[in-house]
């Protein structure tokens, strides 16, 4: 083998590791960030909408019923004081 050959070896191997090493920090960051979701009782949920504001319009509602920042199920209809329109 010549030195071109091992370098290039290398060079894959280690590009390798390190696209499994970004997909596992990938997979602890977003576990990290499903497990910082606050309560419904610490962000002041509530079933119904506020002032004209609704968690349909909030850019943190996933359709059809979950939070990106609260936790438990949330209503379309709903608000909280994370309220952050799209």
């Amino acid at each position: 083998m010549t030195k071109m050959e091992i370098s290039r070896r290398l060079l894959m191997q280690n590009t390798a590791a390190a696209s499994g090493a970004f997909a596992m920090i990938g997979a602890i960051a977003n576990s990290a960030a499903a497990q910082a979701k606050s309560s419904p009782q610490v962000a002041s949920y509530q079933g119904e909408p506020s002032g004209g504001q609704s968690c349909v319009g909030c850019q943190h509602f996933q359709p059809p019923s979950a939070c990106r920042v609260v936790a438990g199920r949330i209503s379309a209809q709903g608000w909280c004081r994370l309220y952050f329109a799209k």
